[in-house]
């Protein structure tokens, strides 16, 4: 399985949102897009990961970008955790069915664990790869890095 690389067209995917509304990636064109893709909801990096989404989001509207977070988790699932991150705005999408199915299509997903890479990956405005980041599970992605390259 190939890891999604700069310079490739991003594949398109179809999932539900944490409000159970479905997210079209060819619905952002003319815009930035964001792909943080974290393991599982409900783990301490992956809180933090998404939190940071929240929090920034004046500065990614700035600068035409849409941050999207992505996991194998159930979109009953996302909507709960996203309440309780208290994250109103930034869609989380599902990637449960089939099961990593978009997560296997970026070549990020995880077989022996059965969830995705940790990683960022930022698309220019016709869903070409711009930028790929790939993280140890453990760690936490510095957002102050994708704004340096967003800001390029």
């Amino acid at each position: 399985m190939k890891t999604i690389a700069v310079g490739d067209l991003a594949p398109e995917f179809a999932l539900k949102d944490n409000r159970g509304e479905l997210i079209e990636l060819k619905s952002y064109r003319g815009k930035k897009v964001l792909l943080s893709w974290h393991p599982l909801a409900w783990t301490r990096v992956c809180a933090e990961q998404m939190k940071a989404l929240e929090a920034r989001l004046t500065d990614f509207e700035r600068l035409n970008t849409v941050p999207l977070g992505l996991s194998v988790d159930s979109y009953p699932c996302k909507n709960a955790w996203a309440k309780e991150l208290e994250i109103a705005t930034v869609k989380l999408l599902a990637d449960f069915w089939p099961h990593g199915g978009a997560a296997k299509d970026y070549g990020l997903f995880r077989e022996a664990e059965g969830f995705s890479q940790r990683a960022n990956v930022i698309l220019d405005e016709n869903g070409k790869v711009i930028w790929v980041k790939l993280y140890d599970i453990p760690q936490l992605p510095d957002i102050d890095e994708v704004f340096a390259v967003l800001s390029k």
